[in-house]
């Protein structure tokens, strides 16, 4: 009678097992860092795929340019869908965004002046020279608002291109990418607040500073309760979208308001943890369960309390807010904004007019000359010093990988465009562009990046 019992565990074991397994696997999957860019990708596509079959096309922009309206009868906010994401979503984008930078800043590699040197300097050529490039092929009759598409970096794109290296690339190099692409944001929302910014009510602006003020002086006497920050935050976006700077910038100031420090230190969350792990040990009631044990509920609600204020505000919303922007505001603003209409292989002639040999060329070429020059002046000027374990040619694999602007540039070229030729002119360009930038990027780190060696069990040995 025992062998069924013994059989019943056994499956039930191996079925605990097998799940936990897959759960730890679906986990690692969402937290790789080309997970987000592969559903990024994919939604790019299905928003080709939509905006270029005659049955869903029509369905796709009706859809974009209806109205959505959130109000009463005397504050109305009534905007296309598409302005809602743009200027709605992207503002959680940016708020993200800021937090990474903050944080990068704060504790990260733009800490120190000797660590944030080098990616600043490859950053700010990463930005200038495509800028020139495109003014310079645009100088004569073409579009001179959209120098500011070329100079972005898709942080998400890049970095999910290089992770698919593996361990061919040294961490270091990785972390030399990632604060370039932090740093390089930062540029991109100084670009967007101080020449992509129109009609601008200063009246507003000060209500704005006004609001702002306060938020800090909230962060500067302590108060943690996120509540009014998201009052106020609301307050500060509605009161951009009418003063003529974008939208968008509210998410970067709200950012660097939110309390950085935890409100318990290391050590006070050690010694409070382990009191209550005491009280919950000494409350241990043999066959009664948590459920069934007040003190013992008690005992792990507040160390969950503890555990929850001993890490940043800040930390926090960075935490969670990273998957709802990986896999559902980036993919949302691509199935909006990527819906490009091809006629046929005509359109793709824009790569030979001003505007898109200005983007492509300032992608492809500028990006990876700008950023590579002005890593190695900082090295030769010794502001800064190549990462451990990294050779120039590895430098300029990932510099070509800057090049991969998609998100950032798509977003700057709604704001540089009011021609809907123009503007979907620089689309077209911006996405094979990325893709170019992309592909060589990833095949010159590779072909630069020795394959480490294995060592097998008999070397070990010896």
């Amino acid at each position: 009678m025992q062998k069924p019992q013994k059989m019943t565990q056994h499956i039930s074991f191996k079925y605990k097992r097998n799940f936990f397994l897959r759960r730890e696997r679906h986990h690692r999957l969402l937290h790789s860092p080309w997970a987000g860019g592969l559903v990024l990708v994919i939604f790019a596509a299905l928003a080709m795929i939509l905006a270029n079959i005659p049955a869903t096309a029509e369905v796709y922009h009706h859809l974009l340019e209806s109205h959505l309206t959130v109000g009463f009868d005397h504050f109305k906010l009534s905007k296309p869908l598409e302005a809602w994401i743009n200027d709605g979503l992207m503002v959680i984008f940016f708020f993200h965004v800021g937090l990474e930078i903050k944080r990068e800043i704060i504790a990260g590699h733009l800490s120190t002046i000797r660590q944030a040197a080098l990616p600043i300097a490859a950053a700010i050529g990463g930005m200038i020279v495509p800028a020139l490039i495109y003014t310079g092929i645009n100088l004569a009759g073409g579009e001179l608002s959209g120098w500011g598409v070329p100079m972005a970096t898709d942080i998400a794109f890049a970095i999910g291109v290089l992770s698919l290296l593996g361990n061919r690339v040294p961490v270091s190099l990785k972390i030399f990418l990632t604060a370039l692409a932090v740093a390089d944001d930062l540029g991109g929302i100084l670009v967007i607040a101080l020449f992509y910014s129109t009609d601008i009510h200063f009246e507003i602006l000060g209500i704005i500073a006004g609001v702002f003020l306060l938020m800090i002086l909230l962060r500067k006497f302590n108060v943690y309760k996120m509540r009014y920050y998201l009052i106020l935050s609301i307050v500060i976006w509605i009161l951009f979208l009418y003063s003529g700077i974008h939208a968008t910038i509210a998410g970067v100031l709200i950012a660097l308001t939110i309390p950085s420090t935890p409100r318990y230190t290391k050590r006070y969350f050690l010694y409070k943890t382990q009191f209550y792990l005491d009280s919950f040990r000494q409350h241990n009631r043999d066959g009664v369960e948590i459920l069934s044990n007040k003190k013992q509920l008690e005992d792990i609600e507040t160390i969950r309390q503890i555990a929850v204020n001993a890490i940043s505000p800040s930390q926090r919303l960075e935490y969670a807010l990273h998957h709802t922007v990986a896999f559902f505001i980036m993919p949302i603003f691509a199935l909006a904004n990527a819906g490009i209409k091809i006629e046929g292989f005509g359109d793709l002639g824009i790569l030979f007019k001003p505007l898109g040999a200005g983007i492509f060329l300032g992608l492809v070429l500028g990006k990876p000359i700008g950023i590579f020059l002005f890593s190695r002046l900082a090295v030769h000027l010794k502001w800064g010093e190549l990462p451990e374990g990294t050779t120039w040619p590895m430098i300029f694999g990932v510099s070509c990988l800057g090049g991969i602007g998609f998100t950032m540039s798509i977003f700057i070229n709604n704001l540089a465009f009011s021609d809907p030729a123009a503007l979907t002119g620089g689309k077209i360009s911006i996405l094979i562009a990325s893709l170019t930038a992309g592909v060589f990027g990833w095949l010159i780190t590779r072909i630069v990046s020795p394959r480490k060696k294995t060592v097998s069990s008999h070397e070990k040995n010896i």
